[in-house]
């Protein structure tokens, strides 16, 4: 994952007010994830093959981590993930303690506001999983990273329904 140039803006007024960055895009094929202070940004493909599936998961983890009740991923090839900004920003926190199959998970925040910005892990070799909750255009969140599974759904809460068409 090398640090890539940022793309010339085109920036939707669409997009909404969240976080501090105002530079997010989108195009028909990659997009920008950013954190809420706006230091560390990411392009990421929105189509196959660099984006290889969207999912919801349940794990006591992504409760933990994200501090709620489940965590909204997407998973892209390392190949087709690029930092813009703020790499150098980022803190690491690993373990395998908690992990389902005992793989290396490894966290990576901005040093700055805590964001997580994605997870890479020993059951998901030469892939990232971010979270869609990071991405700049709102509405790839109703489109191409509409979760289309969900996982470790023994975890959910009783009160909390699966997703639709899942």
């Amino acid at each position: 994952m090398a640090e890539a140039k940022a793309t010339p803006s085109t920036h939707p007024s669409a997009f909404p007010l969240a976080g501090l960055a105002r530079d997010g895009w989108s195009t028909d094929t990659e997009a920008t994830a950013t954190c809420f202070c706006g230091a560390v940004q990411l392009r990421f493909p929105t189509t196959a093959p660099g984006l290889v599936d969207t999912f919801i998961c349940n794990c006591a983890d992504c409760h933990k981590i994200t501090a709620s009740m489940f965590a909204s991923n997407f998973t892209v090839l390392d190949t087709h993930l690029a930092h813009i900004r703020g790499q150098e920003n980022l803190s690491r926190f690993g373990q395998t303690e908690t992990i389902g199959r005992g793989h290396l998970m490894t966290n990576f925040f901005c040093r700055t506001c805590g964001t997580l910005m994605y997870r890479v892990g020993g059951g998901f070799p030469g892939m990232s999983i971010l979270r869609i909750g990071t991405v700049d255009d709102f509405r790839l969140m109703e489109g191409r990273l509409r979760p289309r599974r969900e996982q470790f759904t023994e975890m959910r809460v009783g009160w909390l329904g699966g997703v639709e068409g899942v």
